[in-house]
């Protein structure tokens, strides 16, 4: 199968737009068979371009969703002009009206998908998603982005099993406009969110490194203070405990499943001295680690059934 094409502008000009269609096609149809399909999903961000217009009397056949990921459209629903900022998403619905534009003023970004399906309403009913008005308030998020560019990807690069994989990233969009759209209040704004879940990522990923939270806060042109309030604002615990934490899990998991020494296991999650490893083990736990492995142990051999060893 021809894998399908790329367009891509160039940042920085007047417009750059990148996006993947299903068959390399850009003709919409309606599926007759399948539950879920996914037919197209990409990007567009005005420079300087002056007005990007959509109009689409007859609507489309298919289903189709818009993420403002930065700047505002402006949408004629209801013969009237609403102008949607960030952090919002439009769902259009086959055959309904599309009368809409974004300003190169604006700095707009969008993010778009295409589906069909047998069973797309009912899909979005199983996630709780509304059909009956176009706006949903899904907040902002990188992992919008993130899914809806690993979409587009998949319809680009057409490898091994690229459909399943659509519909399986597509579920996932869904999920995260559920969990967004229900969830109380933000505590702190899109931006600082998105600031935080950078900085949950780093730590979850440099865990076992030696994290200075000031050096941190400053490559991101953060205060130390203001960087130790944000985050527990938004995550509720401190950046020191949060790694913390991360530490103490990933060493329980080592003293179950390994024969290393505490030593060794000490460094694996970020300590040099074992001694200083153990005190903090001991206070998060209730056992030092040498307990906590023999504990964990004993309970597993006493779950096996006697017919069952050797």
């Amino acid at each position: 199968m021809t894998k399908n094409t790329r367009q891509a502008g160039i940042p920085g000009k007047d417009m750059y737009v990148n996006a993947g269609y299903l068959f390399n096609s850009r003709v919409p149809f309606r599926e007759k068979k399948k539950p879920l399909r996914i037919l197209s999903a990409g990007t567009y961000r005005l420079y300087t371009w002056p007005k990007l217009p959509t109009l689409r009397p007859r609507g489309r056949v298919d289903w189709q969703i818009i993420y403002i990921a930065a700047g505002k459209g402006h949408f004629i629903l209801d013969d009237r002009e609403v102008i949607v900022p960030a952090g919002n998403m439009v769902l259009y619905q086959p055959k309904q009206v599309q009368n809409y534009f974004y300003y190169g003023e604006d700095k707009t970004q969008i993010w778009f998908v295409h589906f069909t399906g047998l069973e797309v309403r009912n899909i979005l009913r199983q996630y709780e998603i509304p059909t009956d008005r176009y706006i949903l308030q899904t907040g902002l998020s990188r992992d919008y982005e993130n899914l809806f560019r690993r979409m587009r990807n998949e319809l680009v690069s057409c490898s091994w099993g690229y459909e399943e994989m659509l519909t399986f990233l597509f579920r996932e969009l869904l999920v995260t406009m559920h969990r967004r759209m229900t969830e109380k209040a933000p505590k702190v704004s899109g931006f600082v969110q998105d600031e935080m879940d950078r900085a949950r990522t780093y730590f979850e990923e440099h865990y076992a490194e030696d994290i200075h939270i000031e050096q941190y806060a400053a490559s991101r042109n953060m205060s130390s203070s203001w960087f130790n309030k944000s985050f527990r604002k938004a995550m509720g615990t401190s950046p020191m405990k949060f790694i913390l934490e991360i530490r103490i899990r990933n060493a329980q998991v080592l003293l179950e499943t390994t024969d290393y020494s505490i030593s060794d296991i000490a460094a694996l999650v970020g300590y040099d001295n074992p001694l200083y490893f153990s005190r903090l083990f001991s206070k998060a736990k209730g056992l030092s680690p040498s307990g906590y492995r023999k504990a964990f142990r004993d309970q597993f051999m006493s779950e096996i059934p006697s017919d069952d060893l050797p």
